[in-house]
């Protein structure tokens, strides 16, 4: 079993409903990203965002806005890229987000709970974790965490030309 805290209820039926992405439902709620964090002893939904809270947004540079100095978190992210292989990708990535900055315990507790949340949350395709906004501010540094041959994320260059 793993240690840390415990996932919360709701937690799962919520990723669950990330995952399972159907051509004929709105896409205007369609959920781009959930944020979770420690609440009492549980890991818990921050917040949600849909495709429609993202309107006339740069979904990337959201996506780096939602990383908070100081302040542990994981973020399932359901990230659009294009490779140089293929046309367009849409994946879901987890990302455990622990700042180099923040607490030594809030960083210990992040990683033992982190087992306790991968149960729950099958099919994300990526597994990413990030400590320093230099690993993901730009396209390009988190396309490299990604894999190899991406030339896009969230409709833009990743050279950014």
């Amino acid at each position: 079993m793993a240690s840390g805290a415990k996932v919360a209820d709701g937690v799962k039926e919520l990723l669950d409903q990330m995952k399972v992405v159907k051509n004929d439902d709105n896409q205007k709620e369609r959920i781009r990203f959930v944020v979770l964090y420690f609440k009492n002893g549980f890991i818990d939904v921050e917040n949600v965002y849909r495709e429609q809270d993202l309107e006339g947004e740069d979904v990337f540079k959201f996506f780096v806005s939602l990383l908070k100095p100081k302040q542990c978190r994981y973020v399932m992210y359901d990230c659009h890229f294009e490779t140089t292989e293929t046309s367009k990708k849409e994946e879901l990535v987890f990302v455990l987000w622990a700042p180099d900055d923040s607490s030594i315990k809030d960083k210990l507790h992040c990683a033992s709970s982190k087992g306790a949340l991968k149960d729950v949350i099958k099919g994300a395709k990526h597994d990413l974790q990030i400590n320093d906004f230099g690993e993901c501010s730009s396209r390009m540094s988190f396309a490299e965490k990604l894999g190899k041959n991406i030339i896009k994320i969230e409709g833009a260059s990743v050279t950014g030309v």
